[in-house]
């Protein structure tokens, strides 16, 4: 169950702040409302509102207001054109890598899927995080499945994730997936020297799908159709954004950062609000990089 106290609750708290902004922005950013709406409309004032969510996102509610409009989604998008073939032959040293999860990753065998599952042992736990209480799921080679939800609605989200592998054997086990937990959300933790390992089940398709968003920088995004050519299968872009939307491990397998062709926010499996939080999220770890290499 949920952690309780100190500074899980405060994270939680924050969280519930960002969210009601981030539910203002997202119903009228076209207004490019001002500090002061934000708060009345989150219930606390403005100075209170620049704080938290500073703390939060690294940047101000101003900066992510324009983190998330249309246009720079799309200039997001032509910076990122050639992103899914450029980024590891180029070896990126800016701050797109600096701040980015360095992940090894593994798939499990299609037995393993087509059986549901079957013989597979997978330890559960809820922890907060900056995104509202993660789901972390994890096996014995590594992170499983990532998901989230607000408190209270626990029970909907391990059901929403169990039933992906309905066959495996379930233990909720917060002490064995409390550090993975930590280390996913905290950027100081993000190491090239000690990798994250992620372990995939799905189908070969997915998988496939899954291994190409790994490549999309932090700060980066790209399109359903952008990795359907990629894959070398150009009409398969719903095949693609099928795959997207099952990916089990969210966050961290980057599925927040592929955008409809247009630039827009299309669908998230845990809410567009949370992927607007989050893409506002890795934009201030960005600026926070930027700054620091320059």
């Amino acid at each position: 169950m949920p952690s309780s106290g100190g500074v899980g609750d405060t994270v939680l708290d924050d969280y519930d702040i960002v969210r009601r902004t981030l539910q203002t922005i997202t119903e009228r950013w076209r207004d490019q409302p001002g500090l002061e709406t934000l708060a009345a409309e989150a219930g606390v004032q403005p100075i209170q509102l620049q704080r938290v969510f500073s703390r939060w996102a690294g940047i101000t509610p101003k900066q992510f207001l324009q983190a998330i409009t249309l246009d720079h989604a799309r200039d997001l998008l032509r910076q990122s054109a050639t992103v899914l073939d450029t980024s590891h032959e180029l070896g990126l040293s800016g701050p797109a890598r600096l701040h980015d999860l360095f992940v090894t990753h593994e798939a499990m065998t299609p037995g393993v899927y087509r059986a549901k599952g079957a013989g597979l042992t997978i330890r559960y736990g809820f922890h907060p995080s900056p995104f509202g209480l993660a789901l972390v799921m994890v096996t014995e080679h590594g992170l499983a499945g990532l998901g989230f939800c607000e408190p209270g609605e626990e029970a909907g989200a391990l059901e929403d994730m169990t039933r992906r592998w309905p066959q495996a054997t379930y233990v909720a086990d917060a002490g064995a997936t409390e550090a993975m937990a930590r280390r996913v959300f905290d950027p100081a933790a993000w190491s090239p020297d000690t990798p994250l390992r992620v372990v995939m089940i799905g189908t070969d398709f997915e998988i496939r799908v899954w291994e190409t968003l790994l490549r999309i920088p932090l700060g980066a995004a790209t399109t359903y159709s952008d990795i359907a050519a990629r894959l070398g299968k150009p009409k398969a872009a719903r095949a693609v954004g099928r795959a997207v939307g099952r990916n089990p491990i969210s966050f961290v397998v980057p599925c927040h950062r592929v955008l409809a062709s247009g630039g827009t926010l299309c669908g998230y499996h845990w809410g567009l609000t949370r992927k607007r939080a989050i893409l506002g999220w890795e934009a201030g770890r960005v600026a926070q990089a930027s700054d620091a290499v320059e």
